[in-house]
């Protein structure tokens, strides 16, 4: 016995009438699994089919095989044909096994070859029919608390686990053969998930545990969905793919809570990790002093003791705030030079006190000199111009010429050590007089500082150009 695919010119008008025992699946919803077939026109007086009995699929009838649908022709219990292939079938008792596999692989045929039927028909026929579609929206939840080491935290914490997850039958000769309960017309998933439920969380434990060991931290394991749906596969895939025909489609975590000690150590760490911050510590001070001093000076006593309570409340926390406020700041510096730091050429950053670049050893380079501000002259106008312009571009006025900076008037050192102008003949501070050395005249120039020419010793003017003889 077994399928051969229906003539598309039959399946017209003449189809109900020519085969009147037409099979297909009974009502499948979401989590249905497995179901029987069933007659499409039972009963109907027109049939030809006379070989019909209960239980046997006479020769000639019509199965309709839809889309993710794998039908199996099954003869004494075993099976003898199958195809996931979708269309209409005729059963003809003379033809060969006709494997149509439609999305089904090589795996299936292997399969079919091992449990087919070898012999003559024992006179019992059904029509069976397995969902290939996706089983979504099988629920799961840890009945115990599940252990997670943390990197972050350092610690041991025990988290639940609530969520769904989605099957699909890879090979359904298989999950015929060990999943579907014998002599059933239908299985959804939830009459035989008890097994594959325990085996599921002790699968989600292992994957879980995968996450700790690679680093993961707790609080990310509601974005790691897709990551456990990949180790829940290979965990899984020896039981349910290669034994069960079925595998693990995708895992969804709806929710992860801790127990209370676990939430008691997540919040310490996590205020812990806050108060770590310089800036956020200092303002946890300054909050707590203004809370503090608002505390004492609500003194029910009345005002005198209000106001003896906020001085107290000031003069005891005064002292204290401005030690931790002292730490604070200093923290603060010490963060903001460590992270200015310089970077390298090969894109690694180095702390400011490093002199060569730790990753690749170069040195650290020197800072650029910052360019000199170009000198500048402000003209009368209030127009301020570079040094290189001799005039205003503005009103046009000159540069002014630089004012001689005034001599140093001469001076003349007495013996107690004060310096005095050379004008003056005795020390304003011991009356000593002024040593005759001090009081000599300057020598005489030799030659005229204007013209060059050889000067007179008792001349006044240069005899060339006129110009006073400076002494």
């Amino acid at each position: 016995m077994g399928i051969i695919k229906a003539i598309a010119g039959a399946i017209g008008g003449g189809l109900a009438d020519s085969w009147l025992e037409v099979y297909e699946s009974d009502s499948m919803h979401d989590a249905t699994v497995f179901t029987t077939g069933v007659k499409v026109r039972k009963g109907d007086a027109r049939s030809s089919n006379t070989k019909g009995t209960e239980d046997t699929v006479s020769n000639g009838s019509i199965i309709h095989v839809y889309d993710n649908q794998c039908m199996l022709l099954v003869d004494g219990g075993k099976v003898v044909d199958y195809t996931a292939e979708p269309g209409y079938y005729k059963v003809d008792d003379s033809s060969m096994p006709s494997l149509f596999n439609g999305q089904l692989g090589a795996s299936v045929k292997e399969t079919f070859s091992r449990v087919k039927y070898g012999g003559v028909p024992s006179g019992k026929q059904k029509v069976f029919f397995i969902n290939l579609q996706e089983i979504k929206g099988i629920k799961f939840g840890t009945r115990n608390p599940l252990q997670y080491y943390d990197n972050f935290y350092n610690s041991e914490l025990f988290l639940r686990a609530y969520g769904s997850y989605s099957i699909k039958i890879t090979d359904p000769l298989k999950f015929y053969a060990e999943a579907v309960p014998r002599d059933a017309k239908r299985v959804d998933i939830q009459d035989i998930n008890e097994q594959y439920l325990n085996e599921f969380l002790e699968a989600l434990q292992a994957a879980i545990n995968q996450l700790s060991a690679e680093g993961e931290r707790i609080s990310f394991l509601p974005s790691k969905g897709r990551e456990l749906s990949k180790y829940m596969a290979t965990t899984l895939d020896a039981d349910w793919r290669q034994m069960r025909g079925m595998e693990i489609q995708a895992v969804g975590i709806g929710s992860i809570s801790y127990d209370e000690e676990s939430q008691k150590l997540i919040n310490m760490r996590n205020q812990g990790a806050m108060l770590s911050d310089p800036s956020v510590r200092e303002g946890y001070v300054q909050g707590a002093m203004a809370r503090g001093v608002e505390a004492a000076g609500s003194n029910s006593a009345g005002a005198a003791q209000a106001f003896m309570g906020v001085g107290i409340g000031m003069n005891a926390g005064a002292g204290m705030a401005g030690a931790f406020s002292q730490a604070n700041q200093q923290q603060m510096q010490q963060m903001q030079q460590q992270a200015a730091g310089w970077t390298c050429a090969c894109g690694a950053k180095n702390p400011e006190s490093m002199r060569f670049c730790g990753m690749c050893g170069a040195k650290k380079p020197e800072p650029k000199p910052e360019p000199k501000a170009e000198a500048e002259w402000t003209c009368a106008c209030g127009a301020k111009n570079p040094e290189g312009m001799r005039f205003c571009p503005q009103c046009g006025a000159k540069k002014p010429e630089p004012k001689p900076e005034p001599k140093a008037e001469a001076e003349w050192t007495c013996a107690c050590g004060a310096k005095n102008p050379a004008s003056m003949r005795f020390c304003p501070q011991c009356g000593a007089k002024k040593p005759e050395s001090a009081t000599s005249q300057p020598p005489r120039p030799a030659f005229c500082a204007k013209c060059g020419a050889k000067l007179d010793p008792k001349a006044r003017f240069c005899t060339q150009c006129g110009a006073p003889v400076e002494q």
